[in-house]
């Protein structure tokens, strides 16, 4: 029987998480896959359940497999919330598990360098391992069978995904269980989930925002390896490669097509904060790091401030996400870093200047802003209006399943220009020249909704009041108000492309840093931390490795002994494993060795 309808932290279950622990609970299962719209609680719902196994001693242990790093910590968090004591910060250098921790975080990537590794520690207890995205079990066959290896004698298995996900044939992902699809081509699979949480059903729990998608429109010129000018619109129809080419030049950071959806970025953020969500934020999605680095800077031109550039190459990456989540930044701009599983509800508005166009990625970018908080918020995705973008948009609402394509069929993942078509030369000398932009149509519904044709008139005063609660105007009037406004963006785009350093790079200007862990570093020296690792949590046992690290390179410059003698020196001193491994209690004991000796 599933006990009280709660999380372990105590707050109320969502009706679907409940009836998944339900469905689990009656199976027991050693595999369970779990597929939940982004945004549904999906974290939460693998958390209780562990909470529970732990507490029912049908595992000892618990193991969460994520796809980046970030999200290992923003695990931990949860979990640790939710009183369960994982840690972040393990590495394959390390061997056991540290005492005091229920388990570990870890990455898909970590688990592919030492499989055998992550199998003898699910191994000596029995575990749960919780795949996060499990569809990153498919990115390449090694990561797979990696996977395999590491957990394949896990005493329960939970996969976890929030949107369909494709295989590439011949390589299924581990712990899934596939059908055949009727009347489907030959070598077609489908996944089969043990529970599905789609976004039509959140929408209607209230679980999720409701999205509007604002598609935009705009011509196009490049010069083509002869030497042509060649120019196209967005929305008009033309070849596939002639659409990519007409794509890809409107993403140009030289253009006008950039800056006018950015100022209509900015007012969609002005006016969800006047009414309704004041720390309402927007997300810009960049192809590469170059592109986002010139969109940071238009952003800086067009709105008076700069945003949170996030980069995957940054060491302080993961920090700043945690800090524009929690702060009051208007944008962000980034590459992948927030497409999936970061948790930044305050993000309503999405502008997608990318050529991504898969319908997994789409679905994961759009997820980072429909997280609902309370009634009346809604989303908005800004788009270029080509074909590709527009059919994801129309199928949001619809269930898709996980299909393995057949072994004849093309991947155009990450690609807007088709293989045969690129093959062809008609655009590998390409150069972009410029590009407007005009508002073109509202999706609703999957059909698209013109300017012009708003039933009613609104004036100036409802339409900034309603026209940013979805639902509560027509699909025709809130195009209609983007059209009005149009013309304001083009002004505003204009204004900023008059600066010859229109497209240098942003600076950082906020070092990095947060006060956290100076002041865990005082709480550590006044002897506030409790001894045990478990109540400490992983925060604390970090910081005090670092603390000691500190300490024996100052003893060292003081001896004049190396840094590996003097730690040689305090492992005899204070017995107990490498700090790598050494409980909270060994750590505060060589800290206070080593501070006796300066």
């Amino acid at each position: 029987m599933v006990g009280p309808v709660e999380s372990h932290g105590g707050r109320p279950l969502r009706a679907w998480q409940s009836e998944a622990l339900g469905r689990y609970e009656v199976a027991r299962p050693t595999d369970y896959l779990v597929t939940a719209t982004p945004g549904a609680g999906k974290t939460t719902f693998a958390l209780t359940l562990a909470s529970r196994l732990l507490a029912r001693r049908e595992v000892a242990r618990v193991v969460v497999v994520a796809p980046t790093d970030h999200l290992r910590t923003q695990w931990a968090e949860a979990a640790d919330a939710a009183g369960v004591v994982l840690d972040p910060t393990l590495t394959n250098a390390v061997g056991p598990v540290r005492a005091g921790t229920k388990g570990y975080v870890t990455t898909y990537a970590q688990v592919a360098g030492k499989p055998a590794l992550h199998a003898a520690r699910c191994t000596a207890a029995k575990t749960l391992v919780i795949l996060d995205e499990v569809h990153h079990a498919g990115d390449g066959l090694s990561w797979g069978e990696a996977a395999e290896e590491a957990f394949g004698r896990a005493a329960r298995r939970l996969c976890l995904t929030g949107t369909p996900f494709r295989t590439k044939p011949g390589e299924r992902i581990p712990f899934v269980r596939y059908s055949e699809v009727p009347d489907g081509e030959p070598g077609e699979l489908r996944s089969a989930a043990d529970y599905t949480y789609g976004y039509r059903e959140a929408l209607r729990d209230g679980v999720v925002r409701p999205v509007v998608f604002a598609a935009y429109t705009g011509t196009a010129r490049w010069r083509n390896s002869a030497g042509e000018v060649i120019a196209a619109s967005l929305s008009e129809p033309s070849t596939k490669s002639v659409e990519a080419t007409a794509w890809k030049t409107v993403l140009d950071p030289k253009g006008q097509w950039v800056p006018h959806v950015i100022a209509a970025v900015d007012e969609r953020i002005t006016h969800l904060r006047a009414h309704g969500m004041p720390d309402a934020a927007g997300l810009v999605l960049a192809s590469d790091q170059d592109d986002a680095r010139a969109y940071a800077a238009i952003v800086k031109k067009v709105t008076g401030q700069a945003p949170e550039l996030i980069l995957s190459d940054d060491p302080a990456a993961s920090k700043k996400i945690e800090r524009f989540g929690a702060g009051t930044k208007r944008i962000a701009v980034c590459v992948r870093m927030v497409s999936e599983g970061v948790d930044v509800p305050r993000a309503a508005v999405l502008a997608w200047m990318t050529s991504y166009r898969t319908p997994l990625f789409f679905a994961q970018a759009v997820g980072r802003v429909v997280r609902s908080r309370g009634p009346h918020e809604a989303a908005t995705v800004f788009l270029p209006a080509v074909r590709p973008l527009l059919t994801l948009a129309a199928s949001m609402e619809e269930e898709r399943n996980h299909v393995i394509p057949p072994p004849a069929e093309a991947s155009e993942d990450l690609d807007p220009l088709p293989p045969r078509e690129r093959a062809a030369g008609e655009t590998r000398e390409w150069r972009a020249l410029d590009a407007d932009a005009q508002f073109a149509h509202v999706l609703h519904g999957g059909r698209a909704v013109l300017a012009g044709t708003a039933p009613e008139a609104l004036s100036e005063e409802d339409g900034e009041h309603l026209g940013l609660l979805a639902g509560m105007l027509t699909p025709e009037q809130t195009a209609h108000l983007l059209s009005q406004r149009d013309e304001e963006h083009r002004r505003a785009a204009a204004a900023a492309a008059v600066q010859d350093d229109l497209f240098g790079a942003l600076g950082d200007d906020d070092g990095g840093r947060s006060g956290r862990a100076g002041a865990a570093g005082a709480d550590h020296r006044a002897g506030r931390f409790e001894p045990d690792e478990g109540q400490a949590g992983w925060r604390a046992a970090a910081e005090l490795r670092r603390e000691v690290n500190q300490l024996v390179a100052r003893v060292a410059s003081r001896s004049g002994e190396p840094h590996a003698r003097v730690h040689v020196a305090l492992r005899r001193a204070v017995p107990g494993p490498a700090s790598a491994s050494a409980s909270v209690e060994v750590l505060e004991a060589r800290r206070d060795f080593l501070l006796a000796q300066l």
